[in-house]
């Protein structure tokens, strides 16, 4: 007997599931399709002049995208030293003044993963301490990295565009 009968009828609840994918696909297109071009917030405005008016800052169009590669840098600083967590942030993140980060996600070194995940947790809240312009409204991620160097964070911070 067929899995889509019983007894001889059709069953439409076999077919929920696929409805449900089919329509996520659909919804899933429709999102990408309403995005609009990242680059195209990347290229300065058409103007008369080569260069800005003094005093004028360029206005960006078209909608802040997330580049898609990440800027990696690394912390080395005691658990529970958060001053010298702060610091390392701030000494990482120097090159990067300006830049405001869309996600974060920070991989804590630890041969256990629960105590590396927390020190994870630890770097990622006082992110936005050791630098507030960068990191407001960021949203962030807590992971473990197998290692034997407790103290140690891997961070890739994904930037706006703009």
């Amino acid at each position: 007997m067929s899995p889509m009968k019983r007894g001889g009828r059709f069953q439409p609840l076999h077919m929920a599931g696929w409805l449900f994918a089919d329509m996520l696909l659909v919804l899933a297109l429709v999102a990408m399709g309403d995005q609009g071009d990242p680059q195209a917030a990347e290229k300065p405005p058409a103007s008369s002049s080569s260069a800005p008016a003094a005093g004028k800052k360029n206005r960006h169009t078209g909608p802040r995208a997330v580049v898609r590669t990440p800027v990696e840098v690394a912390v080395d600083a005691a658990e529970g030293d958060d001053e010298g967590i702060v610091r390392a942030l701030r000494g990482a993140t120097a090159r990067y003044r300006g830049r405001q980060a869309a996600f974060v996600l920070t991989f804590g070194r630890h041969t256990d993963p629960g105590a590396g995940g927390r020190y994870a947790h630890e770097v990622n809240a006082l992110l936005e301490k050791a630098r507030p312009d960068m990191f407001r409204a960021a949203t962030t991620r807590d992971f473990w990295k197998g290692g034997a160097s407790p103290g140690h964070a891997d961070i890739e911070i994904y930037f706006y565009t703009y």
